[in-house]
């Protein structure tokens, strides 16, 4: 039976959402002109014939189902306002349907089949939002002319332009297009949002040009090359880099070729010690070149010289190009061993991505077959989307680094790779004139000393400077054209983060040796280093060094005071000698550095107190409140910065402080596929730790309180599923309430957690609730959870305490211990 509520004037709103209808029951017709509005998500309807004798409809709800083509009934809905219809098999509209919608303003496409509009869209006069994300779409031309559109998504489809005419509408003030390979604009412009885009296309009016930028991304293990290989194909011959002379962080070069195409060389260190900050530099649409030495590899290694870095880049940017390049092949036997090699992981990549793609159907297969797949909708979206993404895995090249012939048939092979269309659609990308003024002018003021070598100007200055030569650019475009040369790597520039706005970086270079100074795999030995003039200078004696050492090898953290000396020593070597800059970058004795600020923003380090445990006594948690730190000086310069990727202790401190894990402990399991990726947890720790005080943290392990309740945040990843848990203490829990509390934290870490993910496009992750039973293997999958963290979240987590639950095997528990409840706000209430 559908549920119908009573309103006013007659009006009925009927509920038959999550009903697992494949058919609309014909009493929903017998209500016909007096339904207003019809909430049909969440069911298996593959067609809604006579949808049409509802024709006062102002509400229609189809989101979830099966649909496959667009219900041409829709367009006799002519009272309809609100019309969802995301989340189906949609591949087409046809025409002839929205001119008859006159009063719709509200259109939900999103996550569909979509590979093209239909041409009188624009006809629907009244339209305010329209979401077309998650679609195959290759043109948006038929939306030209919806005067009052508000908000348009669409995200994630095949668009190469964007229409000049829809950005003209003084309505317009919402717009999206991310992971798109746009050429015009490119989507270093659209992420900016809506302003940067109009600006562009005022811009672009003056004049333009064509350029062809492709950033170039040498990735592989220590020692295997990469510099070698990316300072001999800038130079056109072989280089030689000594063992000395190694990269330490992230080098950055540029190279044009003779075709005009302009390369970003960024050279990745290859220690494991670097890869966390990785994720800061590692954009998508680019180009990889992935090293490997031959002459010490053999099948044994493959996982850790070759397959870490596959999974890797398919977990960061699914739809790159990877090329594989096998070095060192002097120092191998004879061409024998080199061909052996070659087939050896050109064969085990392949298996790779073959069994990354045969897991992924087979979990899709799963959710369709379960019970009800219309509750676990949205992870087949994300399923379908990870199967399309393509990572692109080229054949094995070897070259001997000494030979300049090799050298310029590895330049030669790379030359014709990006200039395939197929591989780099977004290569060529158009821009206003003005945008390659403003670069060079940038440059020319370094090369005349204006600005200085280290290249670090505040954004006044460098305003100041421009606005001179390009006087016909006011400030707010100069201010988008450098935020635009930030995104393409050329500058840095981070403002949006308040302490840093005013600080530019036009020589990238530098700022990564400032990352290089305290995230390095010699970081003791560069304490070590430090002389006693140095430690004079601070006040500091060399106990107070052998101190920073101990902390740092056995906890991890450094001391706020040994983290200014190695900058100011690093900017000493740059060529720095203005103390009020190196004062601003590294901090004081009262005041925090920038550096910090900009480490702590990309989950690299968490302030904390030098030399003793974080205080338990935190703060009672609220969900609707912010966090403030129980003590103050934990933020001050005098204290220290946790690096929990470089945590190595074992967890018995964090275990001895939880006790022993419980069969009613709820407990939440987290599952990711393929894998974890790398510095995934410790990132994740560092944004629970801005929320709750830590009680402990582990290198595998921590804890959090609120209040007189613990939260334990475990990583596994030994052989088999790797999942992330989430425990609540059941001793800590005597009632309904404490429970309550309990699943609004963990809801917070969720939360956390979804955002985290969404950095890394190319995974995919399932949530369990395991049973309680002793010895009992059985699960209970959640729905799409991420309903239950969104602020308007979704009902079907709100769980009677009194319901039970019952696994596979037979066991029943309360399902307040499994699922979340209701929330404490709505408790109180």
């Amino acid at each position: 039976m559908p549920i119908f509520n009573g309103c006013s004037n007659r009006k009925l709103e009927v509920n038959l959402a999550g009903r697992r209808l494949k058919l609309l029951p014909s009493d929903l017709f017998q209500k016909g002109q007096d339904v207003d509005k019809a909430d049909l998500q969440k069911n298996r309807l593959k067609e809604v014939t006579r949808i049409s004798c509802l024709s006062n409809l102002t509400e229609l709800n189809l989101s979830r189902n099966e649909l496959v083509e667009f219900p041409k009934e829709i367009s006799e809905l002519q009272q309809l306002v609100r019309l969802y219809m995301n989340q189906n098999n949609i591949k087409s509209i046809p025409n002839n349907i929205f001119p008859s919608l006159k009063k719709l303003q509200f259109l939900k496409m999103s996550t569909n089949k979509l590979r093209q509009l239909p041409s009188d869209m624009n006809k629907c006069e009244n339209l305010i939002y329209l979401n077309l994300s998650n679609n195959r779409l290759r043109d948006v031309q038929p939306l030209v002319g919806l005067g009052r559109l508000n908000e348009l998504y669409v995200e994630n489809n095949r668009l190469i332009e964007l229409p000049q005419a829809l950005f003209q509408t003084q309505n317009l003030e919402k717009f999206k297009a991310n992971s798109n390979p746009l050429r015009k604009p490119p989507e270093t412009i659209c992420v900016g949002g809506l302003k940067d885009i109009q600006n562009y296309f005022e811009m672009l009016e003056v004049s333009s040009f064509t350029i062809r930028t492709i950033k170039t991304m040498f990735l592989g293990s220590s020692m295997a090359g990469k510099s070698t290989v990316c300072r001999s194909l800038r130079h056109g011959c072989p280089v030689e880099v000594a063992e000395d002379d190694r990269t330490v962080g992230i080098e950055i070069q540029q190279f044009l070729n003779t075709d005009g195409v302009r390369f970003l060389f960024w050279d990745f260190a290859g220690q494991e010690e670097y890869y966390f900050t990785h994720h800061v530099f590692i954009t998508p649409q680019a180009f990889v070149i992935l090293a490997v030495d031959l002459s010490k590899y053999d099948a044994e290694c493959f996982r850790e010289k070759v397959g870490f870095w596959i999974n890797n880049i398919q977990l960061k940017v699914p739809n790159a190009v990877v090329l594989l390049l096998g070095t060192h092949v002097d120092c191998c036997s004879d061409e024998m061993e080199v061909h052996d090699k070659k087939r050896d992981i050109e064969e085990r990549v392949n298996q790779m991505l073959f069994e990354r793609k045969e897991s992924l159907e087979q979990q899709r297969k799963n959710l369709e077959e379960l019970e009800d797949p219309s509750l676990f909708y949205e992870q087949m979206c994300v399923i379908e989307r990870l199967e399309e993404y393509k990572l692109q895995v080229l054949d094995l090249i070897a070259i001997d680094c000494k030979k300049p012939e090799d050298i310029n048939r590895l330049l030669h092979y790379i030359n014709g790779v990006v200039l395939d269309t197929d591989k780099f659609p977004f290569l060529e990308q158009t821009l206003p004139q003005c945008y390659k003024d403003v670069e060079n002018a940038i440059q020319d003021h370094l090369d005349s000393g204006n600005i200085p070598q280290h290249g670090i100007v505040t954004q006044r200055e460098i305003l100041a400077h421009l606005i001179i030569s390009h006087n016909e650019l006011d400030l707010d475009k100069l201010r988008i054209i450098l935020q635009y040369l930030h995104r393409t790597g050329i500058i840095m520039w981070y403002w949006d983060i308040p302490d840093l706005m005013d600080m530019v970086f036009v020589k990238p270079s530098f700022l990564i040796s400032l990352f290089k100074a305290i995230v390095r795999h010699d970081l003791v030995s560069m304490l070590k280093e430090i002389s006693r003039r140095d430690l004079k200078r601070v006040n500091s004696l060399e106990k107070h060094r052998d101190a920073w050492i101990e902390d740092f090898t056995n906890k991890a953290t450094l001391s706020n005071v040994a983290i200014r000396i190695l900058v100011h020593a690093e900017l000493k070597r740059s060529g720095v000698d203005d103390e009020e800059l190196i004062d601003e970058i590294v901090g004081t004795k009262k005041k925090a550095g920038n550096l910090i600020r900009l480490l702590q923003h990309f989950d690299v380090c968490l302030p904390t107190k030098e030399s003793a445990q974080l205080n338990p006594r935190a703060p009672e948690f609220c969900p609707n409140r912010k966090w403030q730190p129980s003590s103050p000086d934990v933020c001050e310069p005098k204290g220290a910065c946790l690096f929990p990727s470089f945590l190595q202790r074992d967890n018995l401190d964090v275990m001895q402080m939880w006790g022993q894990d419980n069969l009613e402990d709820i407990t939440v399991q987290v599952y990711f596929l393929p894998e974890i990726p790398h510095g995934f947890f410790h990132r994740l720790v560092i944004r629970i730790c801005s929320i709750y005080f830590t009680f402990w943290i582990g290198k595998e392990q921590c804890l959090y309180t609120s209040g007189n309740r613990r939260l334990l945040v475990r990583e596994h990843t030994g052989k088999g599923d790797q999942f992330i848990e989430i425990r609540g203490k059941h001793s800590d829990m005597s009632t309904a309430a404490d429970i309550l509390k309990a699943w609004d934290m963990i809801k917070v870490i969720m939360m956390r957690l979804a955002q985290l993910t969404q950095q890394w496009r190319g995974l995919c992750q399932y949530v369990h609730s395991p049973c309680k039973h002793k010895g009992c293997k059985a699960y209970f999958e959640w729905a799409d959870w991420q309903d239950w963290i969104v602020p308007d979240a979704c009902e079907q987590f709100n769980m009677d305490p009194e319901d039970k639950m019952t696994c596979r095997n037979g066991h029943t528990r309360r399902t307040e211990l499994l699922f979340p409840a209701r929330s404490y706000a709505d408790l109180k209430n």
